[in-house]
């Protein structure tokens, strides 16, 4: 085969590339540091890379600036696209909620879709470290109904639980119209593509990160009519830091504003490692979005550097550390 097209299959034990020159990688947020690192060396050598994404993550956005990788942009919207209004509504405010209703409702009388997302399929799903309770699949059917401007809406469900031939043909409903909402999980996060879709309603949003919250928007306003999102706030129970997430997540549509902003609130992670994200920074100094002036002339230095002396035989100090930081996490070249 020339060209293989697969999932994450491909990074099995049992599959080997007889010569494999160029990876590319779709949706790259959603792939591990070691998976990539699979493609990345084979058994024939080091391999060309191209990483896609819409939705960086704060991983993404350093080694950017790290000059692990050269960077391409598309800013505009694909052709036709009319794109996305975003507004927080908080759940404790009737008066929103009610015009919330009333929004999604005029949505479908002028021929729309309906998204409605919630994080927990039903209520005995396990909660985690959650204090409150949080709304599911299982019961938005009913609470919906019971909104007069929806009384009337044929509604669907999907989750993870069902059989691919149950979702298949929920799916089918749903583009089909006679299904005008599809209440749902977070599986509809990839590959759904639904153009008459214009209306997105996303419950806990506190409880979905910057990326997921961005993924998800992107199932709507595909086609030439614009999409409306609608985060939804549960209010005083909302942590100061969740309140900013929502925030940014209002204020852009910008998949790499959104990922600078998550570095902020949650740092890159190990950038030497494979642990994506966190709190505990793998820099002791540097900050990927502070210092990038920092980081880039350092770049072209250790460029320079190696390209006079690729053993780094006149630099046996740079040579010693750069052999402890290899030894310590092998990650050096990982994207």
């Amino acid at each position: 085969a020339d060209i293989v097209v697969g999932t994450h299959a491909l990074f099995s034990d049992d599959v080997t590339f007889a010569d494999l020159a160029l990876a590319v990688v779709d949706e790259q947020h959603r792939f591990g540091v070691e998976q990539r690192d699979e493609l990345r060396h084979t058994a024939t050598g080091a391999t060309h890379m191209l990483h896609m994404t819409a939705t960086p993550i704060p991983r993404t956005i350093a080694l950017t600036v790290f000059g692990d990788l050269d960077t391409s942009v598309l800013q505009q919207l694909p052709h036709g696209r009319a794109g996305v209004h975003t507004y927080r509504v908080r759940e404790d405010n009737p008066t929103w909620m009610e015009r919330m209703y009333a929004r999604l409702g005029e949505e479908i009388a002028n021929g729309g879709r309906v998204f409605v997302v919630c994080a927990r399929i039903d209520p005995t799903e396990a909660a985690g470290d959650d204090t409150r309770q949080l709304h599911t699949v299982a019961e938005m059917v009913d609470h919906l109904h019971a909104q007069p401007p929806l009384a009337d809406a044929t509604i669907g469900m999907l989750h993870g639980r069902m059989k691919p031939e149950e979702k298949d043909r929920v799916m089918a409903d749903f583009i089909a119209g006679s299904t005008q909402i599809l209440v749902s999980t977070t599986v509809i996060e990839v590959g759904v593509d639904v153009p008459s879709a214009t209306a997105m309603v996303i419950w806990d949003a506190d409880r979905f990160g910057l990326a997921q919250l961005h993924q998800l928007r992107g199932r709507i306003g595909r086609g030439v009519h614009p999409g409306i999102c609608f985060v939804i706030d549960p209010g005083s129970t909302t942590g100061g830091i969740a309140v900013k997430r929502l925030e940014t997540f209002t204020s852009t549509t910008d998949g790499f504003a959104l990922a600078e902003a998550d570095v902020e609130l949650r740092r890159e992670g190990d950038v030497l490692g494979a642990q994506q994200s966190g709190f505990r920074s793998g820099l002791r100094v540097l900050s990927a979005l502070r210092d990038g002036d920092i980081i880039a002339s350092a770049r072209r230095a250790a460029g320079e550097i190696v390209t006079k002396d690729p053993t780094l035989a006149s630099y046996p100090a740079l040579a010693a550390a750069v052999q402890t930081l290899s030894d310590a996490g092998d990650y050096l070249e990982r994207t």
